[in-house]
């Protein structure tokens, strides 16, 4: 049952964009309040930001971060979370069916955007509002002053523009449950027209389309060729949204699902690329994967929680070691698309179906799938993505066919001379061996290999026990002759990290 294969530094997929290591945060449950803004909280700074939080986010070292929403954006008034708190009004938000206080708004997540070390990435309301509530908000945030926004803006106690570069022209228009809900004639044309006007405003800004919600929506791929027909040239990038779950309580099943992630992806880059033939455009379309986790434990909960309380509880996956498994797998798919997936947001950050988790008044701490979505962010998010070339064993599947055991990505940067390995072994029970020619690298050498791995497939990180899941320093690759060899422990996520040169 050994795993072959080459990894060669001409065998390029593509540039890799640091952005592919983002992150979402949305008002949703406790992502906000009591997730990264808790005033009163032992740890909260003097903007209210919780300290402890901010520590663990700038630990993942998160490039950019997607913000309002989600669900929630497409009923949200930009202006209800501006200006002296006190006079902010508290809404219903449909999307969740919750009491939005807006304490928290644009101002704020630009502030602690700050202190996090990450990027801002808006997203604009094309579900109640449109073309004029568009290019207001750009104006607030990203023009200098001599206007009423921007001067409104500079009133509020920012004077500098707060340069946002990338934008969502609205969230998932193509699913039913959207407030708003568009046919994808309809979205075009308004997304196209506020695309318009906002790089009217700034020229010098990002534009994300909306594509489909998931694969399985009815309008999939549809969708993507007529909302591109509208807005090819105007736009830059084309949004996806994947969450994987084990609702068949079947783990060889769940292990294969970043399969369908895969297939998805590339389908959608096809798409792009007809449209593109079909306009006689030399623009090639880039992917924003602005949406991607494991998410399926809080269904059941979520189901039964009681309407219009504020921050409550929402949409809190506990994660296993077996989900932080499938979030290394899914992080493998994001960089073999590297060439077209140039932004990705794990969805979310804080409290929502999320790496870390804070308690209200206590501490925070790091679930199963911090691990394998921080070595995206450190060790992945810089140079070039390799194609491996893998003859590995496989287990067939109903749905997905054969399903290799090993399942790898590549990293170089020729730069540093740094060769990083994300490799997952599916296989539930068996220790796999490992042999990597990498003698195109010249001289390689092992600096380290972390393993991350559990005997029970259910163990979590919890508040009294933070360190159940995490990973060891006690992998055994190593490099004789150009030959990396290594036994990749059963159910496992693994990052061997080598230097090159």
């Amino acid at each position: 049952m050994k795993t072959t294969g080459i990894i060669h530094p001409q065998y390029q997929i593509g540039a890799i964009d640091p952005r592919i290591g983002g992150a979402f945060l949305e008002h949703l449950g406790r992502a906000i309040y009591t997730g990264i803004y808790e005033p009163g909280h032992p740890t909260a700074d003097e903007d209210g930001f919780r300290t402890d939080v901010l520590d663990l986010v700038r630990q993942i070292n998160v490039p950019i971060t997607r913000y309002p929403g989600g669900n929630f954006v497409s009923g949200y008034n930009w202006e209800d979370g501006v200006g002296p708190r006190e006079q902010r009004p508290v809404r219903l938000d449909l999307a969740w069916r919750v009491r939005e206080t807006n304490q928290f708004g644009t101002n704020e997540f630009i502030q602690w955007c700050k202190k996090a070390n990450t990027e801002p990435m808006m997203a604009i309301n094309l579900g109640t509002r449109g073309v004029d509530a568009a290019r207001s908000l750009v104006e607030y945030c990203n023009h200098p002053s001599g206007s009423y926004y921007s001067d409104l803006r500079r009133a509020h106690g920012f004077e500098a523009p707060h340069g946002v570069k990338v934008w969502c022209l609205g969230n998932e228009m193509d699913g039913p449950w959207q407030i708003g809900h568009k046919t994808a004639e309809e979205y075009g044309r308004v997304a196209l027209e506020s695309a318009k006007v906002m790089r009217w405003v700034d020229p010098s800004i990002e534009l994300v389309l909306c594509g489909s919600s998931a694969a399985g929506m009815p309008t999939f791929p549809q969708w993507e060729q007529t909302v591109l027909e509208h807005c090819y040239e105007q736009v830059d990038y084309l949004s996806l949204h994947t969450y994987i779950g084990d609702q068949e309580q079947n783990t060889a099943r769940f292990l294969a699902k970043s399969v369908g992630m895969d297939h998805f992806i590339s389908t959608v880059a096809a798409t792009c690329d007809h449209v593109k033939a079909q306009k006689r455009s030399k623009k090639t379309m880039y992917l924003s994967f602005d949406e991607w986790n494991v998410w399926y434990h809080s269904h059941s909960h979520d189901a039964e929680l009681e309407p219009w309380s504020v921050a409550p509880r929402q949409v809190e996956d506990y994660y296993t070691f077996i989900d932080a498994v499938v979030n290394g797998l899914m992080v493998n798919v994001l960089l073999r698309h590297a060439d077209r997936v140039k932004i990705a947001c794990i969805a979310q950050l804080v409290n929502v179906i999320a790496p870390i988790l804070a308690e209200p008044g206590g501490p925070a701490w790091k679930q199963t799938i911090y691990y394998p979505y921080q070595d995206l962010a450190l060790y992945g998010s810089k140079g070039v993505s390799l194609q491996p070339v893998i003859n590995s064993p496989c287990y067939d599947d109903s749905q997905f066919g054969a399903v290799p055991y090993i399942d790898l990505a590549a990293v170089y940067d020729e730069e540093s001379g740094a060769l990083n390995l994300f490799i997952a072994n599916r296989h539930e029970s068996e220790t796999l061996p490992l042999e990597l020619d990498l003698r195109g690298f010249g001289a390689v050498w092992v600096a380290a290999h972390s393993v991350l791995a559990h005997a029970d497939n259910n163990a979590r990180n919890t508040l009294q026990a933070p360190n159940t899941v995490v990973p060891r320093l006690d992998g055994d690759a190593r490099v004789v002759d150009g030959t990396l060899t290594a036994n990749l422990t059963p159910l496992s996520w693994n990052v061997v990290r080598c230097k090159a040169g």
